[in-house]
């Protein structure tokens, strides 16, 4: 239906203007009823439904809803496609209840493998966040109905998330925690985006006009409404003049209040209001349009979708001696509580009703042949080692041709709502792994948990399959995986660090009472381990399978290019396995040398390909200039400066066999304006003004080594000569003024170098 939303907002009071600007309840926007204004409901996600039965009574009881893997689980498929799907069952399962707005994706970056919401989140490096929230979002939309991407922005841990002032330099966070937005708000065209709670540089994110208004509104082009987390408000009118257009949930009629007093004394202007009632209604009116009355989905399909999903994303994470898949012929001990009762999501507001649920055991069962034998092993209570409980597990796994240990992470160990203070799992289920494994050499590990743990147990266990939070069908998606129905071709979106102190943001997390430094800066997981040569327990990216794949050639289409061109990687893998198997081809960039600092390399493409045993495969990438940037704080703005790059191709971070190299030309100028400032190597990189830059450079130096020559032979002194020899070297990282007086060769005048710097302005057209 169309409908001249401009014409609406005439016809509306202030009144009525504010009163869209916060919630009705706890779920819904307010209506409009005189002149045709719906309310739309919004609720839970990311990774299923959850919804009230009635979103008006907090106290109705929460529908059931396919619960699909958490973002940890999803990341590690690290399959667009898979994620795109998972979306529009979501957005199916939306239109049946009524719903036209679904919280999520969660997009916010691991910083620290202790934050207690990290199942939630996609994974440590921007690139891969952001193409799983941009897939997730237009799966989602593509049935009609919004998405709310969250939690705008660094929002990186949960104690004092409410007040933490996060304090973190420019390029840190455009690179590192932004980066991971963009491709939800940019390619996937987020309807709606939902500020964090904390504070950013000293700003609430509810009021802070540098992410509301210059990056998200100008930088990025966002054209739906940004709603606070619920409860993340400040200071209204504020936060509503820094682009903020609803707050959630109702927070009675004050706010509202506030609003229209803020107009009619003219500390609002009304303009400002109108604004962000036009954005409001434009996601209101599309999504209220795209209801369909009636609409039913297939359970069944959606439960197929999820055993599927929950398969693609467990990560083989030690198989020795080819134990996995299991035999269907041969007896298991089954052993551990979470095999019958399991950990399939995290707590907090992301927590399902399940439309029904898959426990490993039952599945086990119904996979295998041999006998199946169980033992529960440890408490889901309390961690107390029970001598009982192991005895008899020892026993049982004894008797059998392998154990299968269900562990993990139970519910109290990691949520919304806090942090953890340790990696550790349950130490009663650690004593389990090792007296299970001393009496039977085929023990696997299945681990049940939402975030990196350590594993002083691994060792003692001959396979190790991570399964994350898996959602409803994890019991029988591991049985798929186990038993080689599936082969597992997950990867970790993650590094798991051998212990806590190895991490990059240990000194620095969760910080003080009131502010949290970002000291690590861009180094943020692999990105840090690579920078220290430090080997992880894991690395990002990494993942066993049941066959084998070989890389065999990388190509480009050009070897020198300009930053406004793009270049195409052809990267060649060959299955030479006996197994259909899935591949995750990898393509990280690495600057050979640069003038800021910059990360060993960083992940720029990947792709998923299926394989038959024998099969080669041609991975096409498209690397533009965003590929080989940082974002440059004097410009501030993403600047690729003319250098050679090294494209590399693998399977994880730590492995990439193939290289090959290009040049890239910079077009862009590194600085707003030419200053007495301005570094040699910015203007050596600009071909208007390299000529200039190595004439000034070179005559500097050359007056010094004059005037170095004199000093030797009055000091009888030869050395002085041969240090004139590095000079050069360095003086490129000098600024202009450095050619002036008697370090500058005593050749060039104050009034020379400003006639120098109009030239050079002049020249480059600024």
């Amino acid at each position: 239906m169309t409908r001249n939303i401009k014409e609406l907002i005439a016809q509306m009071t202030v009144e009525e203007k504010a009163s869209l600007c916060s919630g009705q309840n706890m779920w819904q926007t307010k209506p409009v009823e005189r002149i045709g204004i719906p309310s739309i409901v919004m609720t839970d996600g990311p990774h299923g439904l959850r919804k009230q039965a009635n979103p008006g009574d907090m106290s109705s009881k929460t529908v059931p809803a396919t619960c699909f893997p958490s973002g940890a689980g999803l990341a590690s498929s690290w399959d667009r496609n898979l994620i795109r799907k998972v979306g529009e069952a979501l957005g199916e399962e939306c239109l049946a209840e009524d719903v036209q707005i679904i919280l999520g994706p969660a997009v916010n970056i691991k910083r620290s493998p202790l934050c207690g919401r990290n199942f939630e989140y996609f994974s440590e490096d921007p690139y891969l966040a952001s193409e799983m929230g941009a897939q997730h979002v237009l799966g989602v939309q593509d049935k009609g109905v919004g998405t709310s991407v969250k939690h705008f922005a660094a929002n990186n841990q949960e104690t004092l998330r409410n007040s933490i002032n996060t304090i973190v330099d420019e390029r840190t966070l455009n690179e590192i925690y932004l980066r991971a937005f963009e491709g939800p708000i940019i390619q996937g065209d987020a309807w709606t985006v939902m500020c964090a709670y904390n504070l950013v540089n000293g700003d609430f994110c509810s009021e802070n006009d540098y992410l509301l208004t210059d990056v998200l509104k100008k930088g990025w082009g966002h054209g739906g409404f940004v709603m606070t987390d619920w409860g993340a408000i400040n200071e209204r009118v504020k936060g509503l003049q820094a682009g903020l257009e609803l707050e959630m949930p109702y927070a009675g009629p004050e706010r509202d209040r506030m609003i229209v007093e803020a107009v009619k004394s003219g500390e609002l202007e009304e303009s400002v209001l109108d604004e962000a009632v036009e954005r409001l209604l434009d996601v209101i009116f599309t999504t209220y349009d795209a209801r369909q009355e009636g609409y039913s989905y297939d359970l069944e399909a959606h439960h197929a979708l999820a055993r599927k999903a929950a398969a693609e994303c467990m990560v083989l994470l030690k198989n020795v001696e080819g134990l996995l898949p299991l035999n269907p012929k041969q007896s298991v001990a089954v052993i551990g509580a979470l095999a019958e009762q399991p950990r399939y999501q995290g707590g907090g507001s992301s927590h399902i009703s399940p439309s029904r649920l898959d426990a490993a055991l039952p599945a086990i069962r119904d996979a295998a042949e041999g006998e199946v034998g169980f033992a529960q092993g440890y408490s889901l209570t309390e961690d107390i080692t029970d001598e009982d409980l192991i005895a008899e597990a020892a026993e049982l796994a004894a008797s059998k041709d392998a154990a299968i240990i269900f562990a993990g992470l139970p519910d109290s160990y990691e949520s919304e709502g806090f942090d953890r203070t340790h990696l550790n799992m349950p130490a009663s289920q650690i004593e389990l792994i090792r007296r299970v494994a001393a009496v039977q050499p085929n023990t696997i590990v299945v681990l049940s948990n939402g975030a990196p743990i350590t594993m002083p147990w691994l060792d003692d266990a001959k396979a190790v399959l991570e399964g994350y939070l898996g959602g409803q069908a994890t019991g029988s998606a591991a049985a798929d995986v186990l038993y080689g129905h599936v082969n597992p071709s997950g990867k970790l979106a993650e590094t798991f660090p051998v212990c806590l102190e190895q991490t990059p943001a240990y000194l620095n997390f969760p910080g003080g009472k009131n502010e949290v430094f970002y000291g690590e800066g861009l180094f943020v997981g692999y990105r840090y381990y690579e920078a220290k040569k430090e080997k992880p327990l894991f690395p990002f990216g990494y993942g066993l399978s049941y066959t084998t794949f070989d890389y065999e050639q990388i190509e480009v289409d050009k070897e020198l290019l300009k930053d406004t061109e793009m270049v195409q990687v052809a990267v060649t893998v060959r299955n030479t396995g006996s197994r259909a198997g899935k591949e995750i081809v990898q393509l990280y960039v690495k600057p050979e040398g640069s003038s800021v600092v910059r990360p060993f390399k960083e992940l720029k493409g990947f792709e998923k390909v299926s394989l038959e045993p024998g099969e080669t495969a041609k991975v096409t990438f498209t690397l533009d200039k965003r590929a080989f940037a940082y974002f440059n704080t004097e410009i501030h703005d993403w600047f690729a400066e003319t250098g050679v790059y090294e494209i590399m191709a693998g399977p994880s971070s730590a492995v990439t066999p193939l290289t090959v190299a290009v040049k890239v030309v910079s077009t862009g100028i590194p600085f707003r304006k030419v200053t007495r400032n301005t570094k040699f190597y910015e203007l050596l990189a600009i071909p208007e003004t390299a000529a200039f830059a190595e004439k000034a450079m070179n005559g500097s130096v050359e007056g010094l080594k004059q005037m170095g020559a004199m000093f030797a032979e009055s000091m009888g002194d030869g050395s002085l000569g041969q240090l004139f020899e590095e000079i050069l070297k360095w003086k490129k990282y000098d600024g202009l003024r450095s050619i002036v007086g008697l370090m500058g060769g005593g050749n060039t005048s104050e009034a020379e170098l400003e006639k120098m710097i109009r030239e050079l302005n002049k020249t480059l057209g600024l």
